[in-house]
């Protein structure tokens, strides 16, 4: 059972930041309470890093489970000294710092020997990142720590990109909510593992892993569990472990070997909902722009995700609508497949996981 607080919502922003607000906020950080904060990517609910009875709170706010790593956010590369042991950081990691920070990519390096034990679940890793946000960094800048922050929404449920997500999760759980409107991307950082050669994505997010790659000059490695077909062994990141992003309203995908012919595989698709249709369920179809008229006639509803040629829009969008579905009445959703490219890695292994790996190929 949470305790039940008095939130305190402010708006801030990201135009014009009322200081005095980021102020309350941090003097919530230093007490050992919890704020909910906007980034570039989705809303973190964060705690003083250093602070265990506070971090555990995080977990206590969210329902989720202790094995489940954190990532800590800095507004400076001055504060990675206090969170990695920098001794074992290679050239390659400044390179991309210097390149990607401020940004939605998150290093997996080894942590300093004072970190939490609940902020890394144990491991001896931890994972960092510099948010792109004026509101975050001036928060963290101020709070004169490290925070510690996973997504700011009950576990299991869809990330928040707005704060009314924020809002219907968290009021009540936290002290202070920080309102800076709709996130940027959409979507969670991408976590790459740089402790292993030849690197490893560990959740695909807002920078493609292509990016990186060619940053690099260096091929990183991309397990099915970061593909969203497979079960992590154990959660060595945020967003791995367990079933995330979903909906209470059963997901299926239906995915192509081959996207090309969307009309095809469209045909294919009707086929397989008329068969569902036969057993009285009431149907959800979430379409690209592209296909969406060629589910004209059909006695379903069809939310569209955005264009296949815009694959930024189909992310930013992927939350909100996932979130949407159980307001809809339906029995059951079924989603179009995306090529495993770019962005489109990371809006499928946010659907598979949705799905709680309900995937059918057809």
């Amino acid at each position: 059972m949470h305790r039940i607080l008095n939130t305190k919502v402010f708006k801030v922003g990201p135009d014009h930041i009322e200081i005095r607000f980021i102020e309350e906020a941090v003097k919530v950080i230093r007490d050992g309470g919890l704020v909910v904060f906007p980034t570039e990517t989705v809303y973190g609910l964060g705690a003083d890093t250093f602070n265990r009875g506070a971090i555990v709170k995080i977990f206590e706010a969210k329902g989720r489970p202790l094995d489940n790593p954190l990532i800590i956010h800095i507004a400076s590369t001055d504060q990675l000294e206090e969170v990695v042991d920098l001794k074992f950081v290679k050239l390659d990691v400044y390179r991309l710092m210097e390149k990607f920070w401020p940004g939605p990519l998150t290093f997996i390096l080894p942590k300093a020997q004072h970190v939490p034990y609940e902020v890394t679940a144990g491991k001896n890793t931890v994972a960092v990142r510099m948010p792109a946000h004026p509101v975050a960094l001036k928060l963290i800048e101020l709070s004169r720590t490290p925070i510690a922050a996973p997504s700011a929404n009950l576990s299991g449920k869809p990330s928040p990109t707005l704060p009314e997500h924020v809002i219907k999760d968290m009021m009540g759980r936290v002290d202070v909510i920080l309102d800076s409107g709709e996130t940027l991307y959409g979507v969670e950082s991408t976590i790459i593992d740089l402790t292993r050669d030849p690197p490893i994505l560990l959740r695909p997010g807002a920078v493609p892993v292509e990016e990186v790659e060619k940053y690099l000059q260096k091929k990183i490695v991309v397990p099915d569990f970061a593909r969203g077909i497979a079960e992590a062994p154990e959660p060595l990141s945020p967003g791995m472990k367990y079933r995330h992003y979903a909906p209470n309203t059963p997901l299926i995908v239906l995915e192509a070997e081959d996207y090309s012919n969307l009309q095809g595989y469209v045909e294919k698709i009707l086929e397989y909902i008329s068969v569902l249709k036969s057993s009285g369920k009431k149907i959800l179809v979430l379409a690209s722009r592209e296909t969406e008229n060629l589910y004209r006639g059909l006695d379903a509803n069809v939310l569209v995700l955005g264009s296949r040629k815009n694959l930024f829009e189909i992310a930013k969008n992927l939350f909100p609508i996932l979130r949407s579905i159980d307001e809809l009445g339906v029995d059951l959703a079924v989603v179009e497949g995306f090529e495993e490219r770019g962005l489109g890695l990371t809006i499928m292994n946010r659907l598979r996981k949705a799905s709680g790996y309900n995937i059918v190929k057809i």
